[in-house]
């Protein structure tokens, strides 16, 4: 049988280590689901979702020409888009805006986005600017 990136199969859990699960396939061969492949949530002990001896669907990420075969659980689900988990950031996370809360407004456009990045940065630049010049005992020496 030929293993593809992309299909779903079913498969055995044969080892598990801190960093992931070994998941025999059919036809004998043998991937890896990355801990970070097990679960939409972050997963800290791995033992909490998977065991040796469970029959588990996966997802083939890729298959390396070294014969690595990479694998995924939770990308193995299908979920209507609705049910799949919000961003779990906390509030104040810097990644995800101003953590006003902006619900019910319309997600920006790319451009919106790098405009907004871009404007941001500059901010900050100018404020570390004048930090440093601060520091330096004033304005520009010649």
């Amino acid at each position: 049988m030929s293993i593809e990136a992309g299909s779903k199969l079913q498969g055995k859990v044969t080892g598990i280590t801190k960093f992931g699960a070994f998941v025999e396939l059919p036809g004998g061969k043998t991937g890896l689901v990355h801990i970070s492949e097990v679960a939409d949530k972050y997963v800290e002990d791995i033992n909490e979702f998977v065991s040796v001896g469970d029959e588990v669907t996966v997802k083939v990420m890729k298959v390396e020409d070294d014969g690595k075969i990479g694998l995924s659980i939770r990308k193995a689900v299908d979920r209507p888009k609705e049910d799949r988990p919000k961003n779990d950031r906390p509030k104040g996370d810097r990644r995800g805006g101003s953590g006003s809360g902006n619900k019910g407004q319309r997600s920006l456009s790319f451009e919106e986005k790098m405009s907004q990045f871009m404007k941001d940065s500059e901010e900050r630049l100018s404020s570390l600017r004048k930090q440093t010049d601060s520091k330096r005992g004033g304005g520009s020496r010649k």
